[in-house]
């Protein structure tokens, strides 16, 4: 998976490629949190929609696990629980029951996985 990270205004752009896989998910999921570290980012949009694979159940528990823990892990680098994560992707990688979601949130990480980026953007503004 490759990662693509542009910082424009407040929001943190980051456009995912390749094939999933939960190492390559944690890899490049460090690599945005550094960013937001560094930009100051006041809202992560992680636009997923070209990945392609079918993450299974429990990659999508221990993906949200891990992204939550790191969120807090970054907090004396300025990334809070409260710093908005917007995923935006496309079935299969996206669970329509939105378990990795779930997870996450459940664990204090503000994030919310939408189908379109529009949407997305809409919930980082407010």
């Amino acid at each position: 998976m490759l990662a693509q990270i542009q910082h424009k205004s407040d929001i943190l752009n980051a456009v995912l490629t390749g094939t999933f896989s939960l190492d390559e998910a944690k890899r490049t999921f460090l690599e945005i949190l550094d960013a937001v570290a560094l930009q100051k980012s006041k809202g992560i949009l992680i636009d997923g929609r070209t990945l392609v694979g079918k993450p299974e159940v429990i990659e999508r528990f221990f993906y949200g696990q891990f992204t939550a823990e790191m969120v807090i892990s970054y907090e004396d680098r300025g990334v809070s629980a409260g710093t908005p994560f917007a995923y935006v992707l496309k079935e299969p990688v996206l669970d329509p029951k939105r378990f990795g979601e779930t997870v996450a949130v459940n664990r204090c990480m503000n994030m919310k996985a939408f189908e379109n980026p529009e949407e997305a953007l809409k919930w980082l503004s407010e």
